[in-house]
């Protein structure tokens, strides 16, 4: 019947499961910094390095405008006075400039970030000669300047901030795109996790469910042949009480019933009233008559002839009043209905239930009176001992230590029946056996 525990296996499944779990946080937790990281170093990045971008882009436009006006002479204004605007956007441009070297990202390359540079530094130098050349009265020549070397070198700059911002649209895109393989991987990772985890979890609770299976059929196993046990020692106790009742009865009996015989034989025999012999006789007498009687009593109380002779409810009705008698404890007995004959071998389980209770009524209550109650009901026997002595600590039946409770218990078991220790609301002690008239009627 010996089988190995798992709790070793299972602590191991545990084991590996744990390491599961921590090992695959620990890889969420770093997909999660990566995708920070992108969001924070690449994403973020862009978008604020395209805002400056296109900043610098409407500065371009903005130039060019201004330039157009200057060739075409729409505004009734020298090119001169154009130096104001020009000085503006020179500062807006500048400043844009600046932040968008602080912002570009890492995958622009140092060639771009000079050649962009450069390409602003020699628009402004244009610039500078074509308002030089405004200032010294030759318009001519400064607008011919801006057709041939202003416009074109704007016209560079804003291509190739143009491209720049197409670079950060296809990075962005790029970073996008690995953003989105990296949630669709730790969203797969997350399933075959899953799919482990429940495959392990099945597969330990398949195993759980098999050991369990395994240690329950060895319990009830056990549980059979310690029924079987017990009901073969309660029987070869039985056995024993009646084979010791018949004894003392039939051999211890008749001898002491042969010892009052010739006593009182001798006592006949003349001798004087105020003999002393004669008394001492009567004394032996006495004495022989009582402890015939008592070997009488622990005759019945080994195995009561009654239960053979009237049944159950008349031995029942006849111990109570021994008992009484016996230990001055007052009982209450009440039968209520008539319910039919009970086997011999299932009676002898009621009353040696009803003295053992009695039995802890007077060891352990602390009380002068008790109640018996035999009960009749279609369904079976109802049997109750109370008392509102000092109780049970905890009446529950797994709570249960005295080996004559726990004998109680195995002889209501073999009546298929059940045995309660319940506390009534006055305090004490009630002990209810049920049992079925189908497991125990003749």
């Amino acid at each position: 019947m010996a089988g190995s525990s798992p709790t070793l296996r299972l602590l191991v499944g545990l084991g590996v499961t744990l390491l599961a779990v921590t090992a695959f946080s620990f890889y969420a937790l770093s997909q999660i910094h990566g995708l920070r990281r992108l969001q924070r170093e690449i994403v973020d990045r862009n978008r604020k390095d395209s805002l400056q971008l296109i900043r610098i882009q409407n500065d371009l436009n903005s130039l060019a405008l201004s330039l157009r006006d200057m060739l075409e002479g729409s505004e009734p204004y020298p090119l001169e006075a154009y130096a104001v605007e020009f000085k503006r956007i020179r500062s807006d441009l500048e400043d844009a400039f600046r932040l968008e070297k602080e912002l570009s990202p890492a995958t622009r390359l140092p060639d771009q970030q000079n050649a962009m540079q450069a390409s602003l530094k020699r628009l402004w130098d244009r610039t500078d000669q074509m308002f030089a050349l405004a200032a010294s009265g030759k318009e001519g020549e400064a607008k011919q300047m801006i057709r041939s070397q202003v416009l074109p070198e704007q016209a560079a700059l804003t291509a190739l901030v143009a491209r720049l911002l197409v670079a950060n649209n296809e990075a962005e895109q790029q970073t996008a795109d690995r953003i989105e393989a990296i949630y669709q991987g730790v969203e797969r990772n997350v399933y075959y996790f899953l799919s482990a985890v429940l495959l392990t979890i099945t597969a330990m609770s398949l195993y759980l469910i098999r050991a369990n299976k395994r240690i329950f059929g060895e319990l009830a196993s056990l549980s059979r042949q310690r029924q079987v046990l017990a009901q073969k020692l309660i029987s070869v106790q039985e056995d024993i009480f009646r084979s010791v009742s018949r004894e003392l009865h039939d051999d211890f009996g008749q001898i002491l019933t042969a010892i009052g015989v010739m006593l009182r034989r001798a006592e006949r025999k003349g001798l004087p009233e105020n003999s002393p012999f004669r008394s001492d006789l009567l004394e032996i007498r006495e004495t022989a008559q009582q402890t015939l009687e008592k070997l009488r009593s622990l005759s019945q109380t080994l195995h009561p002839n009654v239960l053979e002779d009237f049944g159950l409810e008349k031995t029942l009705e006849w111990y109570v009043r021994q008992f009484e008698k016996q230990t001055g404890l007052v009982i209450r007995y009440e039968k209520r209905g008539i319910g039919p004959l009970l086997k011999e071998k299932d009676a002898i389980h009621v009353y040696r239930i009803l003295q053992e209770a009695l039995n802890n009524v007077v060891r352990h209550a602390q009380v002068a009176e008790a109640e018996v109650l035999v009960e009749y009901t279609d369904e079976g026997l109802r049997l109750s001992v109370e008392d509102h002595g000092v109780g049970m600590p905890d009446p529950r039946p797994e709570s249960v230590r005295g080996l004559g409770l726990i004998g109680m218990q195995e002889r209501a078991e073999l009546l298929r029946g059940r045995l309660r220790f319940e506390r009534p609301a006055q305090g004490g002690l009630r002990v209810a056996l049920e049992i079925p008239f189908r497991e125990a009627a003749v």
